[in-house]
């Protein structure tokens, strides 16, 4: 019997800078890399004991270097996080469609909608998201699944917690 090879993902038509960038993001976030940043922090620093550390070329080479380092590493940072966060979003979209199906197929009632009414509520004002939030979790307290209904705490449901509180 041939095996057949599935695939999960399509087919990868990104564009070259892309990749790289997604290269570069895993490689930066690896243990050598840290490593060899603070090899380099080591050198500037044993560097600037032979120039001088208040030497004013010595100190624009380094502040022009760092400089230019941190604005590409921002960009590159929100773009990862970009990424992640879009994987994620679709991720959580899918389980929440297949989440609705079994209940329909289970003839389980979502009256509120609550499976399927969120999915792509990030991209909503902050109110909303809010507003949805709340209703999510006022309906889990009505069935005695919530975290705070269980610890006879219903009375919170539904609120925000305050500064430090735990959220479990």
């Amino acid at each position: 019997m041939p095996r057949s090879s599935l695939q999960t993902q399509p087919i990868d038509h990104s564009t070259r800078l892309t990749r790289a960038i997604g290269d570069i993001t895993g490689w930066l976030g690896s243990f050598p890399a840290i490593l060899a940043s603070m090899f380099v922090v080591s050198v500037w620093f044993v560097g600037g004991a032979f120039v001088g550390l208040g030497n004013n070329t010595y100190q624009l080479v380094i502040n022009t270097g760092t400089t230019i380092v941190t604005f590409l590493m921002v960009f590159i940072i929100q773009n990862t996080q970009n990424r992640d966060g879009s994987a994620v979003q679709a991720k959580l979209d899918a389980q929440s469609e297949v989440l609705r199906r079994i209940a329909e197929h289970l003839d389980i009632d979502d009256d509120e909608d609550l499976l399927t009414k969120l999915v792509g509520v990030e991209d909503a004002p902050a109110r909303v998201i809010s507003e949805d939030q709340d209703q999510v979790r006022q309906a889990a307290v009505r069935t005695g699944r919530h975290g705070a209904a269980r610890n006879g705490r219903s009375h919170n449901a539904g609120t925000r917690p305050h500064h430090g509180a735990d959220n479990r």
